[in-house]
């Protein structure tokens, strides 16, 4: 509650500036926000400040995010601290729902991920369509990989297909394999430093712009796809929850018009993200 009474007063503060200002624009009223728990890859491909100025001309209600790890995230909204959940770990975010956190899952948008190296591709990686193979050149040859390891929606799908290649990283902690506890853009910082392969989501490594001589050395895998669910925080069991508000953000996500906006994101000509809300959700 403490939370939100701040946020309201520094809404506030805001409001009141605009108006001295003497600027003749409508503003929301102060409580007219909602809190979005969100992954690192919406924030550091510029998808959300692409989207949430259409959203908020619309509706008037200002989205404030909350950019961590899917993991973290998911955390965040079954202590009921946001409105709206938006990451990208389905079977975590249908637990959440089945514990009560959350009121009803609706599938957004999909991209991929991707395996980026350096020109040398010490494990001869570069090229590759298959995912499990290159994880196990990358093995064998203990060519330097560096994870997340921050339990988010990357990471945990990243632990997934080592789990398929049948390689426990885990032995390999601290050896070939780094585990650098940061977001996505932190990583490829640090991979890129250490000449490591990293996993990443596309849509973060074509917005990401200290690439350097890296390239996409492995794509196209089916067992690589990356889907992102939306959920409405659950009032009954949260009643801090902003319900009215958060539903508006959700419904608007999955509309025609929110995935349009979807669609429309491009950078560098590339679009990030394609939509699939089913018609109707």
């Amino acid at each position: 509650m403490f939370r939100r009474q701040f946020l309201s007063l520094a809404l506030a503060g805001t409001v009141a500036a605009t108006l001295s200002a003497g600027l003749s624009a409508p503003v929301a009223a102060a409580d007219d926000f909602i809190i979005v728990q969100s992954t690192t890859s919406t924030q550091n491909s510029g998808l959300f400040d692409h989207l949430l100025p259409i959203f908020t001309d619309k509706t008037g209600i200002e989205v404030r995010v909350v950019a961590v790890g899917t993991g973290q995230a998911i955390k965040n909204a079954a202590n009921g601290d946001g409105d709206v959940l938006f990451v990208h770990a389905r079977p975590a975010e249908e637990k959440f729902v089945a514990a009560g956190h959350g009121v009803k899952r609706h599938d957004v948008m999909y991209n991929d991920f991707v395996i980026v190296g350096p020109p040398s591709d010490p494990a001869g990686i570069a090229g590759s369509s298959d995912i499990v193979n290159a994880l196990t050149k990358i093995a064998s040859t203990k060519a330097p990989f560096a994870s997340r390891g921050d339990d988010s929606g990357t990471n945990k799908a990243e632990l997934r297909l080592w789990k398929d290649a049948g390689i426990d990283v885990g032995e390999a902690s601290g050896d070939w394999y780094r585990e650098t506890g940061s977001g996505m853009g932190a990583t490829l910082n640090t991979g890129t430093g250490m000449g490591a392969y990293i996993m990443t989501d596309r849509a973060t490594w074509i917005a990401f712009g200290n690439k350097g001589d890296y390239e996409i050395a492995v794509e196209g895998d089916n067992r690589m796809f990356n889907q992102y669910g939306i959920i409405l925080v659950n009032a009954e069991k949260h009643p801090n929850v902003k319900s009215e508000l958060g539903k508006s953000f959700v419904d608007w996500v999955i509309s025609e018009d929110g995935q349009s906006a979807i669609a429309n994101y491009k950078v560098d000509g590339q679009q990030l993200f394609f939509p699939n809300a089913p018609a109707g959700s």
